[in-house]
């Protein structure tokens, strides 16, 4: 049985206790229970033997799912005892200054947000029978003491609730029952953006960015982007990328491997190239109704990795032109146009831009502002790449929501130099074997 809001309403909690379901709940049943309670109307029962253990019940799940309202109804169903509550989001690490200047970038749905080891220490003293002061944290300046802490009295059942209850395996173990609350992502969008736009001061669109920086690395970015193609993965495509992904793998299988997972993506892109339809006849004289390929179609590399794909969209189109564009970096986040060459025509041709990294997407929004400059329809652009960066996903569909990108597989995100995490390396030097030391950018003639 799935732990949905809609079976809790459904169902008491006694019933849910007595619940088998070995993949929602703890398998705790109800017989605990009523021994509990009988052990607690005896007369004979120390104070100490009352609190020494409390009933703890786990629910989690994800932000605006509904957990508030599944505690209420289980603090409503067991109305004669003692219960609980003690809220995750009461123990967020106060924000330092610096944290502060950028409280946008925060993530707030990360374990380390939480200090988990005052949690526990509320947690041993409850379930030793002592009183505890919960801190309330202030959702507008980011930090706990504003307000009075909440004293809360030893329980007999202790409800803890958090979007990330379940991530610690020492608060895991404090648990008797386990119970996730599963609701479709829109619909806790919607409740989010009302609930933190209320209760926390916070803007939609601050709230948006926080819902989408939640989902980087997962193929929910599809959703949210329908722009966005991730080609389906397959044992063959992982075990391409675990090899190209290894530092240990030699330069030549480095290449070999990489060329088969460009191809992929290569052909991927084809395919959302327009066509005609078109009628054969074939050897044996029977009609075959088919389609006739894109003609007016070039391929853009972005230097120097973009080049790596040159051979596989030559392989696939025979005879395509392709153009060039070097973006140089300035700084983290700076970039310079410095070369371009491109067909002429391009303004009349679908383009297939290539780069097999899509990290920050500071260059891909250069070279796809020049394509628009030379008369590219924005719709007629297709960004082709091997890894994607969830931050430049997020970076490139928002600039231009009428491209079409097509990856291979969403990487986690990136580290504090701004490179893919887990990523490749720098794909440029482990494909022709240099170094950036190495490297001396000549633009032709």
């Amino acid at each position: 049985m799935a732990a949905h809001v809609m079976v809790l309403a459904n169902k008491s909690i006694e019933d849910l206790m007595g619940s088998n379901s070995e993949v929602h709940f703890s398998g705790f049943h109800m017989d605990c229970l009523e021994q509990r309670k009988a052990g607690m109307e005896q007369p004979t029962t120390s104070e100490d033997d009352m609190y020494k253990h409390p009933f703890v019940i786990g629910v989690a799940g994800g932000a605006a799912s509904g957990k508030t309202a599944v505690c209420d109804m289980i603090i409503q169903q067991l109305h004669d005892q003692r219960v609980v509550l003690v809220n995750q989001d009461s123990f967020y690490h106060n924000l330092t200054e610096e944290e502060l200047t950028r409280v946008q970038d925060y993530n707030f749905d990360h374990p380390e947000a939480f200090d988990t080891e005052q949690l526990l220490s509320v947690m041993d003293k409850l379930k030793h029978g002592q009183a505890v002061n919960i801190p309330k944290y202030d959702f507008k300046g980011y930090k706990s003491g504003v307000s009075p802490a909440r004293r809360v009295n030893p329980a007999d059942v202790i409800i803890l609730e958090g979007i990330l209850i379940f991530h610690d395996p020492r608060v895991r173990a404090l648990m008797n029952m386990k119970i996730f609350v599963d609701t479709d992502a829109d619909v806790r969008l919607a409740r989010r953006i009302r609930r933190d736009t209320a209760e926390k001061a916070r803007d939609i669109a601050t709230v948006l960015d926080q819902h989408i920086r939640t989902k980087l690395g997962q193929h929910d970015l599809c959703k949210i982007y329908p722009n966005l193609y991730v080609i389906q993965s397959t044992f063959q495509m992982r075990g391409m990328h675990t090899l190209v992904r290894d530092s240990k793998t030699t330069k030549h299988d480095f290449v070999f491997y990489s060329d088969r997972l460009i191809r992929l993506v290569v052909e991927h892109g084809l395919g959302h190239l327009p066509f005609t339809e078109k009628q054969v006849i074939t050897p044996t004289g029977s009609v075959y109704s088919g389609v006739d390929f894109c003609k007016r179609l070039c391929g853009v590399s972005i230097i120097r990795s973009g080049e790596s794909m040159e051979n596989a969209l030559r392989a696939c189109c025979k005879g395509i032109k392709i153009g060039k564009i070097l973006i140089h970096r300035e700084g983290d986040n700076g970039q310079q146009l410095i070369y371009e060459k491109l067909p002429n025509d391009i303004s009349d041709r679908h383009v297939l831009l290539l780069d097999p990294i899509l990290g920050t997407g500071n260059s891909a929004v250069q070279a796809i502002s020049l394509l628009l400059r030379k008369g590219v329809p924005e719709s007629n652009i297709i960004f082709l790449n091997l890894i994607s960066a969830p931050q430049g996903v997020h970076v490139v569909c928002k600039s231009f929501p009428r491209i079409k990108i097509v990856t291979s597989e969403i990487d986690i995100g990136l580290n504090e130099d701004f490179r893919v995490i887990p990523g490749m390396g720098e794909f440029g030097d482990r494909y022709f074997g240099t170094d950036d030391d190495d490297l001396q950018v000549v633009a032709p003639s």
